[in-house]
């Protein structure tokens, strides 16, 4: 009976069976890594990313440059819009003109006409994803705020984690 005290006693006294999870715990991680732990830093790090990235596009740089880019940018719109009217216009003025023009049009070779439909296409679907990514501020994901913090350099006498990364760097000569 003493002996099976004992290990009771050992077991549930100051905390035996917790200490053997704990244990059993650090063992398992050896051969498993803690998914908890491995999510807690992925989104630490989806944080720290999310701050960096909302910090570098908190002010605006608006100068002259950029204000007649911008200008440029919204003419193609209004040009096309009214342009088609214009021609509406143009063919009822001169139908005569418009259908030498008409005639010209129909010669130029199809293939030029793709390159023309692809970049009206890219145009104007950079401009919607722009304004679609644009027009919403950059937030932070919910949970605890983790402001950025610099990744530090690998010592000099460690070799580097990514082979590619060694790899370049042999090249370059560093």
């Amino acid at each position: 009976m003493g002996l099976i005290s004992g290990i009771a006693r050992a077991l549930f006294a100051r905390g035996g069976v917790a200490e053997i999870g704990r244990v059993g715990a650090q063992v398992a991680e050896v051969f498993r890594p803690n998914a908890t732990r491995r999510m807690e830093l992925g989104h630490d790090a989806f944080t720290a990313t999310q701050a960096a990235y909302a910090a570098e596009f908190r002010a605006g740089r608006a100068g002259w440059f950029d204000g007649l880019v911008n200008g440029l940018n919204r003419l193609p719109r209004p040009m096309l819009a009214l342009g088609t009217l214009g021609l509406f216009a143009y063919a009822m003025a001169d139908p005569a003109g418009f259908a030498v023009r008409m005639r010209g049009l129909a010669e130029v070779p199809e293939p030029l006409w793709w390159l023309l439909g692809a970049v009206v296409a890219f145009y104007f679907g950079a401009r919607e994803t722009h304004y679609l990514r644009g027009g919403r501020p950059v937030t932070l994901a919910p949970g605890r705020a983790v402001s950025p913090r610099p990744v530090p350099a690998p010592d000099e006498g460690t070799p580097p984690s990514n082979p590619a990364l060694a790899e370049w760097e042999a090249l370059q000569g560093r």
